[in-house]
């Protein structure tokens, strides 16, 4: 009876011109660009400069902020308030400003103040932006703590290169997870309640376990699909590979998509037509993707917001896949997050099925 359930659910899903299109170019689509875009490193800061000193050393730190890689150098202004007015209509981002007299103090082997304002609208690129500046100036005019900083030796042990795609690759998996084998689910039983196609299945002796099963098991093998399309491209195109066992990954990718399809038709048994039940899913998904730690550290939310990541799935598999994909951990190092999705998979299938109401 399942094999007949799960063939009608796959030919429903050819027949929709559109889903099979879906299912193949969102994966890649997110693949290719995604990883480009999602970065938290801050570049192209535009900088003022009000050199009050015009001298030989004032030039000199002048021209090490005009040949940051990080900076725009927007030209010198004549005085603070100038470039105050160029921040206030946001044509630049942070300002340095050298005081008259600061060749003299270097002379005197004394420490000069140098002003750095920086925009704060944007807090990010204003804190980002100023901490770049700082290091500047203070291996100018303190030339020993750039000396002290120079025979500091870092050891990384993960992501030696330290690149952020590394670290946000696994992170698009979730998303692709989320949205292939969430939102598909979600449209299927409110799909076949405004077709009137599911009274065709109330009458019938299908089980609700047996309805449901072969509601879920087409959402598994495209989720086993999607994550492939995900790996291979990581590799095509990126060069980057999981550092632990792919089985792992393969692992935390089903158990996540039990929790998000079974997620979907739950929401899909409660809603009556389909703008319902976008709306409902889309209001939890968005909760559920903000406090994942996907973005930020969890550690850095309130304790309320923080208590919520010990019933968040997406936290679990994040925190997973990034030991296995970077760090290369074991079945052990992760068996507490496994048990986790494994536990609110297996709770939030039951509900599915519970919830589906068939008419005797």
């Amino acid at each position: 009876m399942i094999k007949y359930l799960i063939q009608k659910e796959f030919t429903q899903i050819r027949r929709n011109s559109f889903l099979p299109k879906l299912i193949v170019m969102f994966p890649i689509v997110i693949m290719c660009v995604m990883p480009w875009v999602m970065s938290m490193e801050v570049k192209n800061i535009v900088v003022d400069v009000v050199d009050n000193d015009r001298s030989q050393l004032s030039q000199q730190l002048v021209h090490s902020v005009e040949a940051s890689n990080y900076f725009i150098f927007n030209g010198q202004k004549p005085s603070y308030e100038a470039a105050l007015a160029e921040i206030e209509k946001g044509r630049a981002d942070v300002v340095l400003v050298i005081p008259q007299g600061y060749s003299k103090d270097m002379a005197r082997g004394l420490q000069p103040q140098v002003l750095i304002a920086a925009n704060a609208v944007n807090g990010t690129k204003g804190s980002m932006g100023g901490a770049y500046l700082s290091q500047i100036v203070t291996s100018k005019v303190m030339p020993s703590a750039a000396t002290l900083q120079s025979k500091i030796s870092t050891l990384v042990l993960y992501n030696k290169n330290q690149n952020y795609k590394l670290f946000m690759i696994p992170a698009l998996f979730a998303i692709v997870m989320m949205l292939m084998t969430g939102f598909l689910p979600t449209l299927n039983i409110v799909g076949e309640k405004e077709a009137g196609t599911i009274e065709q299945i109330n009458v019938t002796p299908v089980s609700k376990w047996a309805f449901i099963l072969a509601k879920l098991i087409p959402y598994w093998l495209i989720a086993l699909f999607v994550i492939t399309v995900c790996l291979l491209l990581a590799w095509l195109v990126y060069g980057i590979t999981p550092a632990g066992s792919v089985v792992l990954v393969y692992l935390l990718a089903m158990l996540l998509a039990l929790f998000f399809s079974s997620f979907g038709l739950i929401v899909s048994n409660y809603s009556d037509t389909m703008q319902q039940a976008i709306f409902v899913m889309w209001f939890f998904v968005v909760l559920i993707l903000l406090l994942s730690g996907l973005f930020t550290p969890t550690r850095s939310m309130p304790s309320l917001a923080y208590l919520t990541t010990y019933i968040n799935p997406m936290h679990y598999f994040i925190d997973a896949i990034r030991t296995v994909f970077i760090r290369g951990g074991n079945f052990q190092s992760i068996a507490h997050q496994v048990f986790a999705l494994l536990g609110i998979g297996l709770f939030m299938g039951g509900w599915a099925v519970q919830s589906y109401k068939k008419n005797s």
